[in-house]
Parts: C-alpha cells; structure tokens; sequence
C-alpha cells in the first residue's frame, strides 16, 4: 500500500537522453529528496509501482553557479536514483501515476 511517505520519496522521472538509453537496460531514473536512503527509494518505488527492485545507486549533483543578466545565482543540489528492476517488471515514466 502506498502511504503518502512514498509520493514524497519519489520527486519525478528524469527524462533525459542518458536516462532513456538506461530504460533499455531495465533501469529507471528518478529525483529524490537529499536526505532519502536507498531502502527508502526501493519501498517507495515497489509500493508506487508494483515492481520488484533489484538495485538502487544514487548520485548527488552538486549545484552550480550560474548567471542571469549580470546577477550571480545558485542551482540547487539535487539527489537521483538509478533503480535497476527484476526482469520482466518495467516502468513507463511517461504516464503519470
């Protein structure tokens, strides 16, 4: 059952180019809080999507500076997941839950 502890786990899909050659693989790309721990990341997403996980890596990005007419800015730290799923579970990140 998925308690509302697990919509807060998962942020969004990252859909990118990288992320979209990875699904060929049997993985899937997610954003998640800093502070969610892999055992949190693979109840949220066995709960949210009724698959079976067989491994979580994470990464942190760092933020960057960046510019904005003349005005110095800050992107903020974010967390991701690569999930990689059982074989023969999949997850389609373009409809929404």
């Amino acid at each position: 059952m998925a308690s509302p502890k697990h919509y807060d786990t998962i942020i969004a899909p990252v859909i990118t180019e990288k992320a979209t050659l990875l699904s060929e693989e049997n993985k899937v790309v997610f954003k998640v809080p800093l502070a969610a721990t892999k055992k949190d990341i693979t109840e949220a997403v066995e709960a949210l999507f009724k698959v079976k996980v067989k491994a979580v890596n994470t990464l942190r990005q760092k933020g960057k500076t960046k510019r904005f007419r003349g005005i110095e800015g800050r992107r903020d730290d974010i967390k991701k997941a690569v999930v990689t799923l059982e074989e023969g579970h999949s997850i389609d990140v373009s409809t929404g839950l």
